[in-house]
């Protein structure tokens, strides 16, 4: 049954990825503005409701662990696992808000908790309200300056017939995919809990590991079916944009709810400096083989890196 749960798992969120590509296309058209915003809100937040949910009921249940350890594993997925995929199926081409906005943006949020961490071991309601504030400011920069440089865009694949697709339709694409997106992780956490349990692996390695990776299977469905289809912009704003809102809006609103303790040292000695470490080695990777392209090379050099973590996790 575990497995099978996993298997229906990855086929909703596959599903839930292609309607979000759609409705986040056709919102780009309508609305506007940039594709790169697009990625960065409309389906950053619908992707990252996965690990909202789960930090939320973890914390509730009392298991802080598996609260935080969710969204350091996803975030350390969404760059060594998802970004490198991507960039094996195709190089991806940054575009200069990338180190003007948006990487500066994720590694200081990435900075910012693990000093809230580091500094009483607790993240508490006032840190998590600061979180989300912050996620509110950044919104409103980054519409504002998609808006002032929108003419600095360049032409990106992308399907024309979604310019006439209606409103309705566009949001209803987007609640099959979100609908899709929310079942399809349940029942793969599910599954990977079950199936990691049976094998007697701890809450902590479970937690950074299986459902880190499962609530990640949003992005890589969205940034996968993106990038077979030419919508780079989407894959590279929908990578950043949830590694902002994981730890902004999925901390920040559940610390509101209820404070996160650290329960488990070796989240704080060894994990978020992976989290770093991979939002860090992004920024010099698309200046040294090509000036702002991320390459197959250094894709595949991510998910190696990838593949190193979960081995140390795993097995160290």
């Amino acid at each position: 049954m575990s497995a099978a749960y996993v298997i229906i798992g990855l086929l909703l969120l596959v599903l839930g990825g292609e309607f979000l590509v759609r409705s986040s296309v056709g919102l780009s058209f309508k609305l506007n503005i940039s594709k790169m915003v697009i990625g960065m809100t409309v389906v950053s937040f619908a992707t990252s409701a996965p690990e909202l949910l789960v930090s939320l009921q973890a914390a509730l249940d009392g298991s802080p662990a598996i609260a935080i350890n969710n969204v350091i594993g996803s975030n350390i997925a969404n760059i060594g696992l998802v970004l490198g995929i991507t960039a094996i199926i195709g190089p991806i081409a940054v575009s200069k808000d990338f180190y003007k906005l948006n990487w500066p943006v994720m590694m200081l949020f990435s900075l910012v908790l693990y000093y809230f961490l580091k500094n009483d071991n607790l993240l508490s309601q006032t840190e998590g309200f600061i979180l989300v504030f912050s996620l509110v400011i950044f919104l409103i920069v980054l519409i504002r300056s998609a808006k002032e440089n929108k003419e600095e865009e360049g032409d990106d694949e992308v399907d024309d017939k979604l310019a006439t697709v209606g409103y309705g339709k566009i949001f209803l694409w987007l609640s099959i995919g979100g609908v899709s997106l929310y079942f399809g992780s349940e029942f793969l956490v599910d599954g990977a809990k079950s199936l990691a349990k049976s094998y007697g692996v701890s809450e902590g390695v479970i937690s950074i590991t299986m459902i880190a990776i499962g609530t990640s299977v949003p992005e890589l469905a969205a940034s996968v079916i993106a990038a077979i289809k030419g919508e780079k912009a989407i894959s590279l704003g929908n990578l950043i944009g949830s590694n902002i809102f994981n730890i902004a809006s999925v901390l920040g609103l559940t610390s509101l709810v209820k404070e996160i303790p650290v329960t488990e040292p070796q989240m704080l000695s060894r994990d978020i400096f992976w989290m770093l470490g991979f939002a860090f080695i992004i920024l010099p990777m698309v200046f040294v083989l090509k000036k702002l392209v991320l390459s197959r090379i250094e894709g595949v050099l991510l998910f190696l890196g990838y593949g190193t973590f979960i081995y140390l996790v795993a097995f160290a």
